[in-house]
């Protein structure tokens, strides 16, 4: 009732506002709230979160304070010469008598940078610098707290926290040849692993990753800003072109001394073919498991490796592929059985069955259980309860576009929905409230605190017991929602699906002004990304781009996105039916998606534009150029132009080497069609862009030219792939830019 009536309040009140380029970016007018760093307490009975003033205690029990554990402008810090900088991270020790602490981060590429750490002792409420000796990367404590290891330069470090006595585990690391402990712009790209050491679970032991890229072509950027631009060059492998060639070792702590592993050495995979080592992780304090991928990325195994017995090499999981195997979203070691009866086993997620679903194997490489099976995908096992046998996971059960909470047995039995019910009074039926759901839990997994979204409502924070039962509303965002809802109106997100003529059914969402009428005509401007295993069509909270749309809609535009044929959570066939002609079926869709369009009532066919970012904006390119009877404008940020400019392990994985597959390559290339552009085209890129190369803009411009076409060019000096600074203004300009093409072109 009471949103029915915010409803009937907000249709009256929502023409006195209409939303602004600076309330999205500078005034930050519709930034949600949060629960911060949320860590659970060993006991499973506490957690913290961490603000601008320090980490705070809660209780699961109530969700209410119990203490202060760390001020960081607390009495303690007022005797301090120089206040501490502000904080950015912590993470606590096994005691938790110790806290780690990280500020003052520089970025170095999308994932990674070098920060200043700090620790906190807990009793004492000091805090000590860990080293003078400059900013370091990945400072993670030992399992026991009494010791810290981290990179530095490409190498590696350990420091015992009693002396804050420096020790090398490396000394060979080199800017652009050598990287201990890390990893290189490639594997931080697209494996998404930055981590490149772990420390054993007793504290003895570090495995880490040695990359050497010495043969590893480099990309050379000018940045501007100096009488003499400077030269930027690092490491770059393009697709068909040399990668790092990457071991895996262990270092000894106690003895100070590496141990010699030959079973994992570069050239005992390189006679085995094998190219990437995208995973790696302790099973316990003598046993390291590591995933191994051939070059192509169809076949991945999981070995394991005694480090008392290092010629004792143990399969865990073999996995090919005709197309690609994703590295797994999950991949642990857990507990199964109790007392006498408990023994490891492997959990892992995999596509093997045609969708993603949650498996469990023993250390000898047998398959004990699927755990979950259906024609719906599993998103993230979020908890495992090994003492009572339980696993928490997210999945597309439901429908494609949203993501449910669930808890199911180790036996694949029990599975229970976590999501809210209604009552349905007609017929007394419980109905699961839909939309996107994610959850932390604590230790022990006997509650968890879990965030809520729908499109149309900004997260709602709440803590819960491990049956589902609510302990406390966290954060509900209450007043977002009634400011963009009452004064704005601006939720008007709707999902549906069309068909197109080849009879595939795509799901899509749209964004309408506020007085939409059937009967009237509407310019509609396409949002797509479309890159293999991407959702943007999506029940979930969207942020500064979903306010955007609102303000382009108040302007009187129809904002439309779709998920086509490659896209995710539609299945592995789905997903993968376009490996190897990236982009051919991702157009067809775009144009059909347009064609669709201009056959509805309320769409001005002859007004009908496409945007996009990296895949999207050079999909929305391809689009604008093989569709130019059909699409009026596009705009590209940051687009791909050939995927021989592009990075291997990306373009490998959905296209195959350039060699054997010259086709997929250039068939969909819009160099290729420039002459083919009629519409209007706007073409965006950052000169500092590490990510998409400035190099691919760079040739479309020149071709374009070359085919005597006109078209509007904008450059960002020294920006990356985001099109970001801290100010927002950037980003700003960015939008009034796109916002003045779409108002005079489409």
């Amino acid at each position: 009732m009471a949103f029915a009536m915010l409803t009937a309040v907000g249709v009256a009140e929502a023409q006195n506002k209409n939303i602004t380029l600076e309330d999205i970016w500078t005034k930050r007018t519709f930034s949600a709230k949060g629960v911060y760093g949320i860590r659970s307490m060993q006991d499973g009975e506490h957690y913290c979160t961490m603000s601008r003033t320090g980490i705070a205690k809660y209780s699961y029990v109530t969700g209410e304070k119990v203490a202060d554990v760390c001020l960081f402008g607390g009495p303690d810090m007022q005797k301090k010469a120089k206040p501490l900088p502000p904080m950015e991270g912590y993470e606590f020790s096994a005691d938790e008598q110790k806290i780690l602490l990280s500020s003052g981060f520089e970025p170095l590429y999308r994932h990674s940078g070098v920060s200043d750490y700090y620790i906190y002792d807990v009793q004492a409420k000091t805090f000590t610098k860990i080293s003078n000796n400059g900013k370091q990367r990945l400072t993670t404590l030992s399992p026991d707290g009494t010791k810290v290891a981290f990179v530095r330069d490409n190498n590696l470090y350990w420091m015992d926290l009693a002396t804050l006595e420096e020790h090398a585990i490396t000394t060979d690391g080199k800017v652009n040849e050598i990287i201990n402990g890390t990893t290189d712009w490639v594997y931080e790209e697209e494996f998404a692993i930055t981590q490149g050491f772990q420390w054993s679970p007793d504290s003895k032991k570090i495995a880490y990753l040695r990359f050497d890229e010495s043969k590893v072509k480099e990309y050379n950027m000018q940045m501007w800003g100096t009488l003499y631009p400077e030269d930027y060059k690092y490491k770059y492998p393009k697709a068909g072109e040399d990668n790092s060639k990457v071991e895996l070792r262990i270092y000894d702590v106690e003895a100070q001394k590496g141990l010699f592993m030959p079973s994992l050495t570069a050239e005992a995979r390189t006679n085995a073919t094998w190219e990437y080592i995208p995973r790696f992780q302790w099973a316990d304090a003598n046993t390291l498991a590591f995933m191994r991928m051939n070059r192509l990325q169809n076949h991945m195994q999981i070995l394991s490796v005694n480090a008392l017995a290092p010629n004792k090499v143990q399969m865990l999981y073999d996995e090919q592929d005709k197309a690609y195997v994703e590295v797994p979203d999950t991949w642990q070691f857990i507990t199964v059985g109790k007392g006498k009866k408990a023994h490891q086993q492997m959990l892992i997620t995999s596509e093997k069955d045609g969708y993603r679903h949650i498996y469990l194997y023993d250390l000898n490489g047998y398959l004990v259980k699927q755990v979950t099976s259906g024609e719906w995908e599993v998103c993230d096992v979020l908890g495992v309860d090994v003492k009572n046998q339980k696993l928490y996971y997210t999945s597309r059960e439901h429908h494609p576009t949203q993501k449910s909470l669930f808890v199911i047995g180790f036996d694949g039995k029990k599975k229970q929905c976590l999501n809210d019910v209604t009552r349905n009074v007609k017929n007394t039926e419980d109905r699961y409230v839909l939309g996107t759901y994610n959850a932390t839990f604590s230790n022990g997994c006997k509650y968890y605190i879990r965030t809520y979204s729908t499109a149309n409502e900004p997260p709602v924070y709440t803590l819960h017991d491990a049956n589902g039962k609510l302990i406390k509303v966290l954060e509900d965002n209450s007043e977002l929602h009634k400011k963009i809802f009452v004064e704005y109106g601006a939720y008007r997100k709707r999902f549906k699906s069309f068909t197109t003529s080849t009879g595939v059914k795509l799901n899509y969402y749209t964004i309408t002004p506020k007085d939409f009428d059937l009967n009237k005509k509407y310019p509609v401007l396409i949002y797509v990304y479309g890159g293999p295993g991407n959702q943007q069509v999506s029940d979930s909270y969207g942020g500064s781009d979903f306010y955007w749309y609102h303000m382009l809609a108040e302007k009187g535009y129809v904002v439309f996105c779709f998920d086509g044929r490659g896209t995710g959570g539609r299945g592995a066939d789905f997903k993968k039916q376009t490996y190897g002609d990236l982009g051919r079926m991702e157009c067809e869709d775009a144009i059909e998606a347009a064609r669709w369009l201009g056959q509805q009532s309320w769409v001005d066919k002859d007004r009908i534009g496409i945007w996009g970012w990296s895949f999207g904006g050079y999909l929305s390119t391809l689009s604008l150029l093989k569709g130019n009877d059909v699409f009026k404008m596009a705009i590209a940020v940051a687009p791909v132009m050939n995927w021989r400019y592009y990075d291997n392990i990306y373009t490998e994985r959905f296209l195959g080497l350039p060699k054997d597959n010259a086709k997929g390559y250039d068939d969909n290339s819009p160099l290729n069609f420039a002459d083919r552009l009629k519409g209007n085209y706007l073409l965006i890129h950052g000169t500092g862009d590490d990510n998409v190369h400035f190099q691919n803009s760079a040739e479309m411009v020149e071709k374009l030219e070359n085919a005597g076409k006109q078209f509007e060019f904008r450059i960002y000096p020294n920006k990356n792939h985001s099109i970001y600074d801290a100010t927002g203004n950037t980003r700003l300009n960015l939008y009034q830019l796109m916002t003045d093409f779409i108002m005079r072109k489409l």
